[in-house]
């Protein structure tokens, strides 16, 4: 297997970092715990909005509902962003998520891989279930909005096999799925491109997904959609239903067999099989 170069942060900076870019700082280090828990001490200490930490290798990389990310060195890109966006109510933090799922869809196209996005946080392999992405929004509760939003890309297969995650979801990565280029350099910069244009029109609509135009284009690539599913909720029950749409905050909205519809926030979202049409 090739060794990929480390990431290079001084040509990153050079095209993402102010003046030249949208972001305030950037910084790439070897290895970290957890890139979305370094920022949460970095937002505490004052961090400016659009501060940028990436990582080669995390060795407590966080998911949703406290589970791990695996993240070896070499193997993939690990990302966060510090948000402070003024004007966005702090209900509308989570829908960050969405933004970063359109994200990466804009990022696997210019990689020519074909992907799709499971709700709520999950990039798969368009071709099966297997997981290529994950996304992790934390909002924070202080005086002003903010948010850390954490996106790990598996680039490469990792050398040690990875445990399926909810649902059963092996692991995939972009080299396997024929990507354009592994450099792990250019898929941060690519990402962080992508995810700026796509963050400054969910600024600009105040966090709104429908009024930014990003709502219809999730739906678009939302393989849940049609499918359905069990939901564990964070109580730990379990709806089982069709996903039938998304709601204008990005939430699910399931049809239970009883002819409810329940609109679900939060949740590990396992797909049972499509609904036939």
């Amino acid at each position: 297997m090739p060794i990929d170069m480390p990431i290079d942060a001084a040509r990153l900076r050079a095209g993402l970092v102010r003046p030249a870019g949208p972001f305030a700082t950037l910084d790439v280090v070897a290895s970290t715990g957890s890139t979305n828990a370094d920022l949460r001490e970095a937002l505490v200490a004052g961090a400016a909005d659009r501060t940028v930490l990436i990582a080669e290798e995390q060795t407590a990389g966080l998911g949703r509902r406290g589970r791990t990310w695996v993240s070896p060195s070499g193997a993939g890109v690990y990302c966060s962003v510090l948000f402070r966006p003024e004007g966005v109510p702090f209900a509308a933090l989570g829908s960050l998520a969405s933004v970063a799922g359109l994200a990466l869809m804009d990022l696997t196209r210019e990689l020519d891989v074909a992907a799709v996005l499971k709700w709520p946080n999950d990039v798969l392999a368009a071709a099966g279930s297997g997981k290529l992405a994950g996304i992790l929004a934390e909002a924070s509760s202080s005086d002003e909005p903010s948010a850390i939003l954490g996106i790990g890309i598996n680039v490469s297969p990792a050398r040690e096999p990875a445990r399926p995650g909810p649902g059963g979801l092996a692991p995939s990565s972009l080299a396997e799925l024929g990507a354009n280029t592994t450099d792990h350099t250019e898929i941060s910069r690519l990402l962080l491109t992508f995810l700026h244009r796509r963050e400054s029109a969910w600024l600009a609509a105040a966090g709104d997904l429908g009024a930014a135009g990003l709502l219809d284009e999730y739906r678009a690539h939302c393989a849940t959609l049609g499918q359905q599913v069990r939901v564990v909720v964070a109580s730990g029950q379990d709806l089982v239903g069709t996903a039938v749409d998304l709601d204008r905050t990005g939430a699910l909205v399931v049809a239970t067999a009883d002819g409810d519809r329940r609109t679900i926030f939060a949740g590990d979202v396992v797909h049972l099989r499509p609904v036939a049409g």
